[in-house]
């Protein structure tokens, strides 16, 4: 599985080379949000696979890393390419990038 950290998906997001993919549950993004994510909950993701931007590498983001590898590949199986699984998640994106994420 092809991971990154969340420094290089936040250079990636904001040079708009990748898409950020937040698979969490909407009371978990109620609390911590990454500007400019795609916000999705994992149990939607197969009945909206259609919708998933192509034109663009996928990362997935959930709270540590863990959801977010299951999504990585199932997307993979279902035949997307440069899918990556943020590792760490939204925790370390909040000790890593930017600090005014809450942690919980």
């Amino acid at each position: 599985m092809n991971e990154c950290s969340p420094a290089e998906a936040a250079a990636g997001l904001a040079e708009q080379r990748l898409v950020v993919l937040d698979i969490r549950e909407a009371e978990e993004i109620a609390l911590a949000t990454v500007p400019g994510a795609l916000c999705i909950p994992m149990s939607e993701i197969p009945d909206r696979l259609a919708t998933l931007p192509r034109d663009q590498p996928l990362a997935v983001l959930c709270h540590h890393g863990v959801r977010s590898a299951h999504v990585v590949h199932f997307l993979e199986r279902a035949g997307l390419s440069g899918v990556l699984n943020i590792t760490g998640g939204i925790d370390r994106w909040s000790t890593d990038v930017d600090g005014t994420i809450p942690r919980y």
